[in-house]
């Protein structure tokens, strides 16, 4: 980018509106991250946004929207992508043990690059469907890549037995959440306001219920 000053700026202005307070070197690192992938994406079309500004609404202000919510020591990003919002929260918090997840080679390729241009230590990279992902993490994040259930479905295994999933929504799921599979529990859903997006968000964090922690049957 040859004048990050006006990126910084919009970027500086979300955080204030979503009262996160990041040093200048995070806010710095959150920018290459936005230069690394407009230099990827005209070539690999990883994402739909082109412009720089909206980039920093859409990929950094909603990935760092969910920020509060984050806890634990490890957190798996499934169905990635171009690493929304995986790399946003890793460098926002980088003792924070974060696994990518995509099954698309592209952005796979994409995503380790973006780890050792922006020296993320802590950050790997699964070029896996998420069905097939080994371990347990004490935060999941998914960001619209199926139904609850689905996701669930798919990968509920992944979720330690006190972990929290939490699955970022554009409106407010009333069917999804109708639909949740045995074994889970909504344990509450949070409207977002993400500075700058003229769209609803939510939030909704899942944890496992009791009567499946009593009878011990998680992984």
């Amino acid at each position: 980018m040859s004048n990050r000053e006006p990126l910084r700026q919009r970027l500086l202005a979300g955080l204030t509106a979503l009262k996160l307070d990041l040093d200048d070197s995070t806010i710095e690192r959150q920018l290459d991250y936005i230069d690394l992938l407009l230099r990827w994406n005209a070539a690999y079309n990883l994402t739909a946004v082109r412009d720089p500004g909206e980039m920093i609404t859409r990929h950094l202000l909603d990935s760092l929207a969910v920020l509060p919510y984050v806890s634990g020591a490890s957190l798996a990003d499934l169905g990635t992508g171009a690493g929304i919002p995986g790399i946003p929260l890793a460098l926002a918090k980088p003792e924070l043990e974060v696994h990518l997840v995509d099954s698309n080679g592209k952005k796979a390729r994409f995503l380790r690059e973006a780890v050792r241009h922006l020296r993320l230590a802590r950050v790997t990279v699964a070029e896996s469907r998420v069905e097939a992902v080994d371990g347990q993490f004490d935060c999941i994040t998914a960001r619209a890549f199926a139904t609850l259930a689905d996701m669930l479905g798919l990968a509920g295994h992944l979720l330690k037995p006190e972990g929290r999933w939490l699955a970022l929504k554009g409106r407010f799921p009333q069917d999804e959440l109708d639909a949740l599979p045995g074994g889970f529990v909504v344990e509450a859903v949070h409207r977002l306001e993400v500075p700058g997006l003229d769209a609803e968000r939510h939030l909704v964090i899942i944890k496992r219920s009791q009567d499946e922690m009593a009878a011990g049957n998680h992984p």
